[in-house]
Order: structure tokens, then sequence, then C-alpha cells
């Protein structure tokens, strides 16, 4: 077996975006504003769970990043945040185009950046998952017995 290569959980884009994500949901919430586009394109239970959403992307982004036991549990953390996050924006991005259409280009061009760069994490993590399974499996190990310390 060759060298086992996970790519680090520690990406600063990945990390900015992963902090920003709640401040911003915190703060839609606290301020009780959203953006037309969305006000706009997602019924009312929509834009709550998209704020919502961002709480949660955020808050479970940035603990699988630092999760200190188990590679996997934080690796899996982290993949189930960054798709979701892909999801959301991605559906903010639509909001965007459909409601101000060629004016939102710029917007819609820089959400649609978080949106690839989401996916492409996960697709990253995805692979990370699969080679620490494999070596696993390759690695020999003893179980634990129950009651031996």
């Amino acid at each position: 077996m060759g060298n086992l290569r996970i790519r680090s959980r520690h990406q600063p884009y990945e990390i900015a975006v992963l902090a920003a994500a709640p401040f911003c949901g915190v703060l839609l919430i606290i301020l009780d504003v959203r953006p037309m586009s969305v006000q706009t394109s997602m019924p009312e239970p929509i834009q709550v769970a998209w704020e919502l959403g961002l709480i949660a992307v955020g808050v479970g982004g940035l603990l699988g990043v630092l999760w200190p036991g188990r590679l996997s549990t934080g690796l899996g953390l982290e993949l189930a945040s960054v798709v979701v996050l892909g999801t959301i924006t991605g559906m903010y991005a639509v909001a965007l185009v459909v409601v101000s259409g060629r004016s939102a280009v710029v917007a819609t061009s820089f959400v649609l950046a978080v949106t690839v760069g989401s996916l492409w994490r996960a697709a990253q993590i995805t692979i990370d998952l699969r080679r620490l399974a494999r070596a696993c499996e390759i690695v020999p190990y003893e179980p634990l017995q129950a009651g031996v310390t």
C-alpha cells in the first residue's frame, strides 16, 4: 500500500465561508431582514429553513474541521456541512437569477463560486473517506475484548 494522503481539513477559504455562514444566518434572524430575491422567490418556511441552514452548516462544518476524535467522524461532519452549504447557496443563486436577472450576474457568480467550491470539497472528502476505509481494511488490528483495559 502506498502513502495514505488525506487532504488538509484546515483550508482557509472553506473555514472563512463556514465561519461567515452562521454569522449571516443569525443576522438574518435577529434583524428580521431578508434579501428581496429570497422574499420574492421562497415561501416563508423555506426562508426560515434557509436561515437556520446557514447556522447549522457553519457550526457543523467548523465542528467537523476541528473534531478532536476520529478522523472519519470529523470528515463526515464536514462532508454533510459542505453538501448542505452547496445546496443552500445554489438555492440562493437561483433566487437571485429568477428575481434580478442580468443585474445580479456579479452577485450570482460569487454565490455560485461558493456552491462549486463546496461541492468540490465534498468530492474531495468523499475520496478521502474511501481512502481511509480502504486503509482500515488493509491494516490488521486486534478487536478489543469487553472488560479488557
